[in-house]
């Protein structure tokens, strides 16, 4: 049983800036992420798309934006849980009892659900043996390229993954890029250097077909893919990269008794609390009347959150507002030396 003050639910902006005004309350928590890294929609579906509305900041990525977050909680030392979802929550005395799809359980006062639009899953292949390479030869994510040098690589999917994945691999590895249409949906300047990539030979590429079969005993040896009219060509691989996009579901939550409006959690705006005592929800799976679906908004909220949290966590001190600038007792939270 792991105990703490708070656990949060998702990874992303509003979830790490929790930890953030957690961390600078006092407070300890423990994060858990259906993804394998931390960041949410801004590392799923924008890594490299600049973002124009984080206050103070022109421009940034939503790769540098993550970046910037993680380094402010280096502080804390907050616990992250990813490749995890939260499979089921139950109520024990003052304490909310979580367990996750990897048999872990949690006590906590409080929970933060800083879901965004529900936890992000990979649209996974249907084949026959599939489910046995994922993890070992068969990916829906890179986390570490260096696994793939000189390597054979089969990449699908028509998108920006796949278009940027196949350039960047194509420096270390031979790969064969493959999509089921004549033509490719990602940025057209990215386009343009594969095309100049297989004209070169450094690259292959296989329009209108599709993945049929895989074979191999314990690492995939070759792949079969076949076109509309029933060709098939056998392909040597040693990995396959699949990028058919995210499937995005709110999965356990909506059985927790929370009230729900679609597929966002209501809450008071006071505190942002749902229904139930001590389940808050931050970020974009939140909804109450003005909601604005800005990262911002998710920083606001998180931070009043954040404050409840607090209360309940200690209900024999009393909160006491401080400000960052001039607080001794946050600046040592912050590790930060004063003179």
């Amino acid at each position: 049983m792991i105990k703490t003050d708070v656990v949060i639910v998702g990874a992303g902006p509003a979830g790490l800036f929790a930890v953030h005004q957690l961390g600078i309350n006092g407070l300890k928590s423990e994060v858990i992420d259906n993804l394998d890294k931390a960041g949410g929609q801004c590392i799923e579906l924008y890594p490299d798309k600049p973002i124009y509305d984080i206050p103070g900041i022109s421009i940034c990525t939503g790769e540098e934006l993550t970046k910037s977050l993680l380094k402010q909680i280096e502080p804390f030392k907050t616990n992250f849980h990813f490749n995890e979802r939260v499979q089921e929550i139950s109520k024990e005395n003052d304490k909310w009892i979580v367990k996750t799809s990897k048999n872990k359980t949690f006590s906590s006062p409080n929970i933060i659900i800083a879901g965004g639009v529900g936890s992000f899953e990979p649209r996974k292949l249907l084949l026959k043996d599939s489910e046995k390479y994922e993890g070992k030869n068969i990916f829906y994510s890179v986390s570490d390229k260096s696994k793939f040098k000189g390597k054979k690589i089969s990449i699908f999917g028509g998108g920006d993954s796949a278009l940027d994945w196949a350039l960047e691999l194509s420096k270390i590895s031979d790969v064969t890029l493959i999509h089921r249409r004549d033509e490719f949906r990602g940025a057209s300047h990215t386009l343009n250097e594969i095309k100049k990539l297989e004209k070169s030979g450094k690259l292959t590429i296989k329009t209108k077909y599709q993945l049929t079969s895989i074979e191999g005993d314990k690492n995939i040896k070759s792949i079969i893919i076949k076109n509309d009219e029933e060709k098939k060509i056998k392909i040597e691989t040693d990995y396959i990269l699949s990028f058919f996009g995210l499937i995005m579901k709110l999965g356990p939550i909506t059985e927790w008794g929370l009230n729900m409006d679609k597929k966002t959690i209501p809450v008071n705006t006071e505190n942002f609390e749902t229904n139930k005592k001590g389940i808050f929800a931050v970020g974009d799976i939140c909804t109450y009347p003005g909601k604005l679906k800005l990262i911002l908004s998710g920083f606001h909220e998180a931070a009043l959150a954040s404050v409840e949290c607090f209360k309940r966590a200690r209900p024999n001190e009393k909160y006491k507002f401080q400000f960052t600038t001039s607080s001794q007792e946050i600046q040592e939270r912050l590790k930060i030396k004063t003179k």
